[in-house]
C-alpha cells in the first residue's frame, strides 16, 4: 500500500491529520508530511483519511 498526494490540489486542510494523527503531519509552514509507513494496522485509519479529504488530494495505491 501507497499513500499518494497530489500537492497541487492539497490545502493542508488538516483533516488527514485529524484522522490519523499517526501517519499524517502538517507543519508550521502548512506542508503536509507523511511520518509513518502505511502498514495493515493503519489501512483503516489512512482510508478514513483518504475520503475525508475536501480536496480528494489523497489517494492509495496497492
Amino acid at each position: 500500500m501507497e499513500i499518494v498526494v497530489d500537492f497541487d490540489l492539497c490545502e493542508a486542510n488538516g483533516m488527514c491529520e485529524a484522522v490519523a494523527p499517526d501517519v499524517f503531519e502538517i507543519d508550521e509552514d502548512d506542508n503536509l508530511n507523511i511520518i509513518a509507513e502505511p502498514t495493515p494496522e493503519l489501512r483503516d485509519s489512512i482510508e478514513q483519511a483518504v475520503h475525508s479529504c475536501p480536496k480528494a488530494a489523497l489517494s492509495l495505491k496497492d
